[in-house]
């Protein structure tokens, strides 16, 4: 009888998609094939703090359990140490209410307490959205302890949620994407003025505001005129350092459709169905993304067979610029054909851990392909053990 891996559910986090990475994690422990899999879930409270067992358990149903911070293992054993072979990783606490935080342990030893206490992981499945959880943090934890894990790198990981390098790699590779304008938390409360001079000058409105590094249309405005612009970027300025204005593609008298294409892959990714989003809102915000019935996805999206094929072949174009694997969702604007011009298609942005309920986009545009979410999240699971694997043929030393 053939072993069962042992894959670890990583889910909830410190963003501000908390409760979204709740809901795909539990989709994704309904889903998983048991028979196949030994399934560990291991939480992250809100706090920071990493727990397992029934504390990660009240976790996935949004009642957290308060663990003492200064408690040792023997008094809260749900706290999470890590194990894959002769490394041990323990995870950071979080800081105190002193101003104290505890440092992340990487250990490598054939025995002892730490490794006896760990919990032993085949790979890991980070179903975490946003900050922390798709930004190249928690993966740069996982490569420090040589576990294999779902999703792209550190690399892939963070240019994927940072939108200014995002759509500088985009530019690179010669791909459209709207008109943009970056500017700093800290130029924007010195020099307001100045900086509305500046995106005036730039682009026409309407306009999106958006912080650099945050998911889930979390922050986002859309501002018609100056004083709308003025309220959006102080909206944006309290999630991110980093601001990004864009130019609303089809201006202000035609709508942008939004369609959206799943990846799948490593170095030979793939592209599913191509989607269409008809927001319930004037724009697919967290809202209509996730508390709103008002928005209705369209798979396969009505799009000629040119336009499906440009698509796809960008949303793996996107893929490889940002260097990720595993999975993404990408998304586009589309400037419907108007007058004598032609219909333009924008690259909007990738998501490197899209929403992963049963319902969310990715699943069902690859259920759309031919590939189930019991079957997406094994080939999943398999891809990011083919890339640990294939890490194993780099050398890190001279010896």
């Amino acid at each position: 009888m053939t072993k069962k891996l042992r894959v670890g559910i990583l889910f909830g986090g410190r963003s501000g998609e908390h409760e979204v990475s709740l809901l795909s994690a539990a989709s994704v422990l309904n889903a998983i094939d048991r028979k196949r899999y030994e399934v560990v879930p291991i939480g992250i409270t809100k706090q920071g703090r990493w727990v397992t067992g029934q504390s990660a358990e009240q976790l996935l149903k949004g009642k957290p359990t308060e663990i003492d911070a200064d408690a040792d293992e023997a008094a809260a054993p749900d706290v999470v140490t890590l194990q894959r072979d002769g490394s041990v990783i323990v995870p950071p606490e979080p800081a105190s209410a002193n101003g104290g935080a505890g440092l992340m342990a990487l250990q490598v030893e054939a025995g002892g307490v730490a490794a006896a206490s760990a919990l032993k992981l085949d790979v890991i499945f980070p179903v975490l959205h946003g900050t922390f959880g798709e930004d190249g943090t928690i993966q740069g934890l996982f490569e420090l302890a040589d576990i294999a894990y779902v999703g792209s790198g550190v690399i892939g990981s963070s240019t994927g949620m940072d939108k200014d390098v995002m759509k500088r790699l985009f530019q690179a590779a010669g791909l459209p994407i709207p008109k943009h304008v970056t500017l700093l938390r800290s130029e924007w409360r010195k020099r307001p003025r100045a900086c509305v001079t500046k995106i005036e000058a730039a682009l026409k409105y309407p306009m999106f505001v958006k912080p650099a590094n945050l998911g889930s249309s979390v922050g986002i405005s859309k501002a018609h005129d100056r004083k709308e612009l003025l309220l959006a970027m102080d909206l944006a300025a309290g999630f991110d350092r980093k601001l990004v204005i864009e130019q609303g593609v089809g201006g202000s008298k035609r709508k942008a459709r939004e369609i959206e294409v799943a990846v799948l892959g490593n170095d030979a990714a793939l592209a599913s169905v191509a989607g269409e989003i008809v927001p319930g809102k004037e724009f697919y915000d967290y809202e209509a993304k996730y508390l709103s019935d008002g928005s209705v996805p369209k798979i396969p999206a009505p799009l000629s067979r040119e336009e499906s094929k440009t698509v796809r072949e960008l949303a793996i174009a996107a893929f490889r610029a940002c260097d990720c694997c595993g999975l993404a969702r990408v998304d586009f604007l589309l400037d419907p054909a108007h007058g004598k011009k032609p219909t333009r298609i924008y690259l909007n942005e990738i998501n490197t851990m899209p929403g992963f309920t049963s319902i969310s986009m990715y699943p069902k545009l690859w259920k759309a392909s031919g590939v189930p979410y019991k079957k997406l999240i094994t080939r999943l699971i398999d891809l990011a053990l083919e890339r640990h694997e294939e890490k194993m043929e780099t050398s890190f030393s001279r010896e």
